[in-house]
């Protein structure tokens, strides 16, 4: 239907334009043109534009559909940020207007050519900085429904596949020690599914672990939960994708991750980092303290043996491989504690008492 609206505009204007062609080429040779000639003239214009509407429903079919689609698979976020990015060029290119027309020589072309490119890099610079716009306006937007403060900032959580799969974060939640919104990107999603879909049967078991706490997050506990479903196209891993949401969002990053810990501080990014907590609340072991430990298995060094607080602290009792299986009570030497946990080193009471 369109396509034949299309050709019979153009046959149309044809024949205008041929009548209109006929009228001033009469005028031009001051002779009267016969009636025969004139619809000749006509005829012609209208075949002309006909061929031109071939041309043009070809250009549609090849160009136009195809743009049609490419708009159609782009989020509303996207083209609407996009929009944003062309309505702050056309508000430039009006405010430089009067000045430009001023110009002695610019012509009237010029500043409609000049609205034009600033619109269009206007449109540009929008659809580029997507991800920042969408952000700014789902968080106004969340402000309003919520009653919050819209200029509070550094209230995102942003988890990672890690901290989820470690199933403490909810432990946290049910305690109110975290507040603001748990922000759960959809790329981290994905990534659960797929090691929950992995066939390597530890792989799966984490994978599920992670999407049972999710859920669990979402429907048991008092805790505000954002599924953030933007993406970073332009990179690929995970680890990056989560940095870049967490400075779009001004938010932090909550992870077990010590590469990852490492990779935020080094950008900037506030990090919460589960072990540093889980550190920080041990009880306090000084060196030349007693405790009562049980050595389970061989340590790393020959001699060493190896045993575990309640809280899963490891001990490395020097000479401690002869007691193996028994109850023994050791004296604190040093304490070794990182992001990556902590560790202690004891010698057994004994031995001590023996020197």
């Amino acid at each position: 239907m369109l396509k034949r609206l299309i050709q019979i505009s153009f046959v149309i204007i044809g024949g205008v334009i041929g009548n209109r062609f006929s009228t001033f080429f009469e005028s031009l040779i001051g002779l009267e043109t016969q009636q025969n000639s004139q619809y000749i003239i006509m005829g012609m214009g209208m075949l002309l534009f006909f061929l031109i509407s071939l041309i043009a429903i070809f250009f549609y079919n090849n160009v136009i559909e195809k743009m049609e689609e490419k708009l159609a698979r782009v989020p509303l976020s996207h083209l609407l940020s996009g929009i944003v990015g062309l309505i702050f060029g056309l508000l430039v290119s009006v405010m430089l207007y009067p000045a430009i027309s001023t110009i002695n020589g610019m012509g009237n072309f010029v500043p409609i050519i000049f609205t034009v490119i600033l619109g269009y890099v206007g449109f540009r610079v929008g659809f580029s900085k997507k991800e920042e716009i969408s952000s700014i306006i789902s968080r106004k937007d969340q402000s309003k429904e919520n009653g919050e403060n819209e200029g509070f900032d550094g209230d995102h959580k942003i988890l990672d596949t890690s901290v989820i799969i470690d199933g403490r974060i909810a432990d946290i939640c049910k305690t109110g020690f975290v507040e603001g919104t748990l922000v759960i990107p959809e790329f981290v999603l994905e990534e659960l599914q797929h090691i929950a879909d992995s066939s390597d049967l530890l792989k799966r078991n984490r994978g599920r672990r992670g999407l049972d706490i999710l859920n669990k997050i979402q429907k048991e506990l008092d805790v505000k939960v954002l599924i953030y479903e933007g993406d970073f196209e332009e990179i690929s891993e995970v680890d990056s994708k989560l940095v870049k949401l967490a400075k779009v969002l001004m938010g932090k990053v909550v992870t077990n991750d010590y590469n990852l810990n490492k990779v935020c501080e080094l950008q900037g990014v506030s990090v919460l980092n589960i072990n540093d907590l889980a550190n920080a609340v041990k009880p306090v072991v000084l060196p030349g303290e007693e405790m009562l430990v049980q050595v389970i298995k061989d340590g790393k060094e020959n001699g060493q043996g190896v045993a575990y607080l309640d809280d899963g602290t490891m001990i490395v009792v020097e000479g401690g491989s002869d007691f193996i299986g028994t109850n023994i009570e050791v004296l604190v030497t040093s304490v070794l504690q990182t992001s990556a946990g902590r560790m202690i080193f004891a010698k057994p009471k004994l031995l001590e008492k023996a020197l």
